[in-house]
């Protein structure tokens, strides 16, 4: 049996990694001090926290965010004292603080075992004495109406709000506020993501922001610790005034589009809170959408406007993130409705993501793969999901924790994730081309009688119109 269980084992490294990785960095004793420091008010009983955690990771990696079916066969197997209904209940009630420490601490930890040589996303090399970070909103939806009170309402229901923190060099989510109304406002979640981040980060940070941070309190809050910020402007929340002394200049990035830069300052000259700022206009003409950025790089040639417009458009990086947290790791099957309960969900599913992004930095250092985003982590996650079903249908628990001893040491780990990883490879895990192709002309839709459409019917009339 104990071969069996070695083979099961060997063939299955996609999941022996991640148990591995994520017995490690969700060990108990770990999770029972973040519990201690971030509990708020929560109390732990008949169901302890680092039990509530294996319960939601048995949710969102074996049964596709169904709570339920994780919660019974967690009760049936005996690794719970307490009634279904009361998991539910212990879920809603989770304090934010938990939510955000748990994330917070868990991620700490997953950094300590990035490939260092390893860039998610090149950055320019005039932006390389920074640690870029992006912050955006996201809020969570797809709410169940499983509360009494919500049974009524017609219409999508919103959970919690959150600020994410996104770093260009690792693609890890590397801090999260939240916050239960999911209608509220996102400047005012953003000075915790900006001490989650230094408190992780150790190197000047650039901080990119979309035109919704635009505003002198969020540019006071990204310029403290010698910070910098590189924000999208809006017109209809600050005026800029130019300075006379400095000459506007054109120019053109990488990609032949001209831009024009300009100095001056935000605020009038009796405004308490004047800051000089350079401000960068690319010019994209058929695009109504025009793209100001604000910088308080205010140096052309150190940094220069061509990398600083490229810092920003690789922005879309986090709503890449977004998508595939919602899609890949279920957070659009929400296990709770309460706000507190989607908020634990979001942190979990952020950190899945984060720990896939481990995975695939480790398989691209093995395969000497230049650039990691040319792996998908949704076609890497589909082969992680399959092991870790087989892993769990031919071995139980006991036999798990014989197969993989606990790892004490960050060397530990990293040594053998490289053991596990380097050598593991499928061309299937190539992401597919992006289709860069849009007509110049959207054609109008053609209305079909009754609303339908045979489409043997239509290629029958598309090859009688070619030979004609």
């Amino acid at each position: 049996m104990e071969g069996f269980c070695r083979e099961v084992a060997a063939r299955l490294p996609l999941a022996q990694a991640v148990m591995r990785l994520f017995r490690w960095i969700c060990e108990e004793e770990f999770l029972a001090e973040v519990f201690r420091q971030h509990r708020g008010r929560s109390y732990e009983k008949l169901l302890t926290f680092p039990q509530m955690v294996q319960l939601v990771c048995d949710a969102l990696l074996q049964h596709h965010g169904s709570g339920r079916q994780s919660f019974a066969r967690a009760k049936e197997e005996g690794e719970i004292d307490c009634g279904i209904h009361s998991v539910y209940r212990k879920l809603a009630d989770l304090p934010l603080s938990l939510s955000m420490g748990f994330f917070h601490e868990t991620t700490k930890r997953l950094q300590q075992v990035f490939p260092q040589e390893v860039n998610y996303c090149p950055v320019p090399p005039s932006l390389g004495e920074f640690e870029i970070l992006c912050h955006d909103g996201k809020t969570i939806k797809h709410v169940q109406k499983r509360l009494k009170v919500l049974q009524g309402i017609s219409g999508s229901l919103l959970g919690g709000r959150l600020v994410v923190s996104q770093s260009y060099r690792t693609g890890m989510a590397v801090a999260l506020s939240a916050s239960e109304d999911g209608e509220s406002g996102e400047t005012r979640l953003l000075p915790e993501a900006l001490r989650q981040t230094r408190e992780v980060i150790a190197r000047t940070r650039l901080h990119v922001c979309d035109r919704g941070y635009c505003g002198s309190p969020q540019m006071n809050a990204c310029q403290e610790h010698g910070d910098h910020f590189l924000l999208r402007f809006h017109k209809q929340r600050l005026a800029f005034h130019e300075n006379a002394d400095w000459e506007p200049a054109e120019g053109m990035d990488r990609y032949g589009r001209s831009y024009t830069k300009d100095w001056g300052w935000l605020g009038g000259p009796d405004h308490p809170e004047r800051r000089p700022v350079r401000r960068i206009q690319l010019h994209r003409p058929g695009i109504k959408d025009e793209l100001i950025l604000l910088t308080d790089l205010e140096d052309p040639d150190q940094y220069p406007a061509d990398d600083l417009l490229e810092a920003y458009l690789k922005r879309w990086n986090i709503e890449r993130m977004f998508q595939q947290v919602t899609e890949v790791f279920s957070l659009e099957s929400l296990i709770g409705s309460s706000p507190k309960a989607t908020v634990f969900q979001a942190s979990f599913c952020f950190l899945l993501y984060n720990l896939i992004q481990v995975l695939r930095a480790y398989i691209a250092e093995g395969q000497e793969i230049e650039s990691v985003e040319t792996i998908s982590s949704e076609l890497l996650f589909v082969d992680v999901h399959r092991q870790l079903n087989g892993w769990t249908e031919l071995l139980d628990v006991s036999q798990t924790v014989d197969q993989l001893p606990p790892l004490m040491g960050v060397s530990d780990v990293i040594d053998h994730l490289r053991e596990l990883l380097g050598t593991q490879w499928t061309d299937r895990w190539w992401k597919s081309p992006s289709n860069t192709h849009r007509s110049a002309k959207v054609k109008a839709k053609k209305p079909v009688r009754g609303g339908h459409a045979a489409v043997f019917r239509i290629l029958q009339a598309q090859k009688v119109r070619r030979k004609t």
